[in-house]
C-alpha cells in the first residue's frame, strides 16, 4: 500500500467539503455519546455491526438528516475508527499501559472523512468529483496502483488535503551490500555516528519560539468569537505549520542521505514515553518516532536495511575496545569515561554508536 497526498485548489465550493468534515465530527461525538450509554446501562461493548444498523435507523429522522451529508461507506469507517480505538483502549489497560478511551471532539477541530468505493471518481488531469461536486488539486505527481480509499483531511488553517491509498504492485527490491554504520540519537546532536560523523539537532521549534510565544499572546488578548481572533488563531496555526514542514524536511533530507550512503543502519529502539516525561518539550521538537519511520520507508525503498537495538542493551556503558561493563556509569552528566580494564578513553556518544553498529551487525546476520 502507499500513499499520495495533495493539497485542494482553494475555493468557494470547498465549503460544502468543510460541512461534511462537519457532520463527520456530529456522527463520531453521536457514536461516542451511544457508546458510553450502552456500558453504562449494561456494562458491555458495542458491536460496530449494530451501532451501523443502529445509525441506518437514524436517517429516517429529520432530527439526524445530518447522516445523510456523507456516504453510508464514510459513515461505517467512523464506527471503525471508534470500534480500533476503544480494542486499543481496553489492550492497553490489559498491559497496564496508561490510556484514555475515545472521547468527544470540538466539531471545528474534526478532522476528516474516508470515502471508500463510491462517492468520489478521478477525472482526467487533476479534477476528481465528490459527492456530485468536482474539485482541482495540486497534481504535483502522477498516481501508481489501484487507488482502494480517498481520505478528506482539512488542517488547522482550513486547508483541505486529499490522501490516496492505493494498492502497488512494486517489484520487491533486492537488498543491496555496502558500509554499515550505527547511530546515538542525543539531545544536542541529532545523530551520533560510529564513523565519527554527526548530525546536529536543528531544534526548529525552539527556533521559532519567539514568534509562537508572541502569536499565543496575541491570540489570548482577543476577544472571543471575534474577527479579530480568528485572524490571530490562524497566524498562529501557520507558525505551527511552518515548524512542521521544517521538521519533515529535515527528516526526509535525513533519511535519504542516509539510505543512500549505508547499506546497514543501526539505531537504538528509544523508550519516547519515557524520554518525553524526563526531557519534556524537546523530544516532540526533535521527533525522532517520526524520523524512524521515515528512516524505515526510505530504506525500504532503497535496499538498505534498518536494525534497531533493544532499548535495554547498555550501549552507552559497555566499552568498544575489550567489551568491559561499567555499570558505576549511570549518570547523564558524565559524557567521557575511561575504561578501568584496558585504559581507552571513551566520548559517551561515539562509544554508544560503536556498540550499537557492532551489536545491530549481530543482529543482522543472525537473521540470516
Amino acid at each position: 500500500m502507499k500513499t499520495y497526498c495533495f493539497k485542494l485548489y482553494n475555493s468557494k465550493r470547498n465549503k460544502k467539503l468543510h460541512r461534511q468534515i462537519n457532520a463527520a465530527g456530529l456522527i463520531y461525538n453521536h457514536c461516542i455519546a451511544i457508546h458510553k450509554r450502552y456500558y453504562r446501562l449494561f456494562k458491555k461493548s458495542l458491536h460496530k455491526f449494530v451501532l451501523q444498523k443502529h445509525l441506518t435507523k437514524l436517517k429516517k429522522r429529520a432530527k439526524f438528516s445530518y447522516l445523510k451529508e456523507i456516504g453510508s461507506q464514510s459513515v461505517q469507517n467512523i464506527t471503525e475508527r471508534i470500534d480500533r480505538a476503544y480494542k486499543l483502549f481496553f489492550r492497553n489497560q490489559k498491559h497496564n499501559v496508561r490510556s484514555a478511551p475515545p472521547s468527544f471532539k470540538k466539531i471545528r477541530k474534526y478532522k476528516s472523512y474516508t470515502l471508500k468505493t463510491s462517492g468520489w471518481k478521478l477525472l482526467g488531469g487533476n479534477v476528481i468529483r465528490i459527492a456530485n461536486q468536482k474539485y482541482r488539486y495540486f497534481k504535483s505527481r502522477d498516481i501508481d496502483g489501484k487507488v482502494k480509499t480517498v481520505t478528506i483531511k482539512r488542517d488547522a488553517l482550513g486547508d483541505i488535503y486529499l490522501y490516496f491509498s492505493c494498492e502497488t504492485n512494486e517489484n520487491e527490491v533486492l537488498t543491496r551490500t555496502g558500509e554499515s554504520v550505527g547511530f546515538d540519537f542525543g539531545l544536542k546532536i541529532f545523530l551520533t555516528g560510529s564513523e565519527r560523523k554527526n548530525i546536529i539537532s536543528p531544534l526548529f521549534f525552539k527556533q521559532n519560539a519567539k514568534l509562537i510565544v508572541k502569536a499565543n499572546r496575541n491570540l489570548s488578548r482577543k476577544q472571543k468569537a471575534s474577527n479579530n481572533r480568528q485572524k490571530a488563531r490562524l497566524n498562529l496555526a501557520r507558525l505551527h505549520k511552518k515548524v512542521t514542514n521544517m521538521r519533515r524536511d529535515f527528516h526526509w533530507k535525513t533519511a535519504q542521505y542516509l539510505t543512500g550512503k549505508y547499506a546497514l543502519i543501526s539505531i537504538e529502539n528509544l523508550n519516547l514515553k519515557a524520554m518525553q516525561k524526563r526531557f519534556g518539550r524537546k523530544i516532540s521538537d526533535l521527533g525522532f518516532a517520526d524520523f524512524v519511520n521515515k528512516l524505515k520507508y526510505e530504506t525500504q525503498k532503497a535496499g538498505s536495511n534498518v536494525v534497531e537495538v533493544g532499548n535495554f542493551f547498555p550501549s552507552s556503558q559497555l566499552c568498544s575496545n575489550c567489551g568491559y561493563q561499567n555499570k558505576e556509569l549511570k549518570e547523564l552528566r558524565i559524557r567521557e569515561w575511561t575504561c578501568p580494564k584496558c585504559g581507552k578513553h571513551h566520548d559517551r556518544d561515539l562509544n554508544a554508536a560503536i556498540n550499537i553498529k557492532k551489536e545491530g551487525e549481530r543482529i543482522f546476520f543472525s537473521r540470516k
